[in-house]
C-alpha cells in the first residue's frame, strides 16, 4: 500500500517537475530583454550574465521571468490529487474497519 502511495504522489509530482523544466532558462543565461528593439527577421537571443559584482542597481530592470497561470495550475492540481489520494486511503482503511468489525460481531453472536 505504501508502495501505491508512492507511486500516486510522484505520478502527481510529474506534471509540476515538467512545467518547472520548461520554464527553466539554461544556467547562465537569462532571456533577452523582450522591450529591446530587433531587427526584423532576427529571433531574440539569450545574453550572457555578467561573471563579476555588478550592483543591483546597475543591472537592466528584467520583467517576471516565471508566468503564473501554468505554477498555479500545477498548484492547484497537486492539491486535488493529494485530496483525493487521502480521501481514497480513508475510505480504504474504513472499509477494512467495517470488515474487522462485522467479523467480530459474528464472532460474539456465535460465542
Amino acid at each position: 500500500m505504501k508502495r501505491t502511495v508512492l507511486l500516486i504522489v510522484l505520478v502527481a509530482l510529474l506534471p509540476c517537475a515538467i512545467l518547472a523544466a520548461q520554464q527553466a532558462a539554461p544556467a547562465g543565461t537569462v532571456p533577452a530583454d523582450p522591450t529591446a528593439p530587433t531587427t526584423a527577421g532576427q529571433p531574440t537571443t539569450t545574453r550572457e550574465l555578467p561573471q563579476d559584482f555588478v550592483p543591483v542597481n546597475a543591472m537592466p530592470r528584467q520583467p517576471e521571468q516565471l508566468p503564473a497561470a501554468p505554477l498555479l495550475v500545477g498548484a492547484y492540481a497537486f492539491v486535488w490529487v493529494a485530496l483525493l489520494v487521502y480521501v481514497w486511503l480513508l475510505w480504504t482503511r474504513m472499509t477494512k474497519l467495517e470488515r474487522e468489525l462485522a467479523d467480530l460481531r459474528r464472532r460474539a453472536q456465535t460465542q
